[in-house]
């Protein structure tokens, strides 16, 4: 009993049995998250870790520093946990009250 090809994924988007096809961020769940990563970029040292164990993928690199896309990320804090530096903490999302755009 195997699936049809058109059934192929269970999923679009965000997940391991996604369509490969597909791009990966396609919706803006930034919303969810009560807490945002901060890199402090004088400790890092650029090793990718955090990269690699994001699981929205929305840590990228530019310029040799690691800058994170508030728009997917959930604020799950698996990039700070895996930080061997610990260059990345979790700070409450109501610290930027102020960039809130109405």
């Amino acid at each position: 009993m195997g699936l049809k090809k058109e059934e192929k994924y269970i999923y679009k988007y965000e997940a391991c049995w996604s369509d490969g096809n597909n791009p990966l961020l396609c919706l803006n769940t930034g919303d969810w998250r009560t807490s945002r990563p901060v890199i402090n970029n004088e400790i890092c040292n650029g090793c990718g870790i955090c990269m690699t164990f994001c699981p929205p993928q929305c840590i990228s690199i530019k310029d040799d520093y690691f800058l994170i896309n508030l728009g997917f990320c959930k604020g799950c804090g698996i990039c700070a946990k895996e930080c061997p530096k610990k260059a990345i903490t979790m700070t409450q999302e109501g610290d930027y009250a102020d960039d809130c755009k109405i």
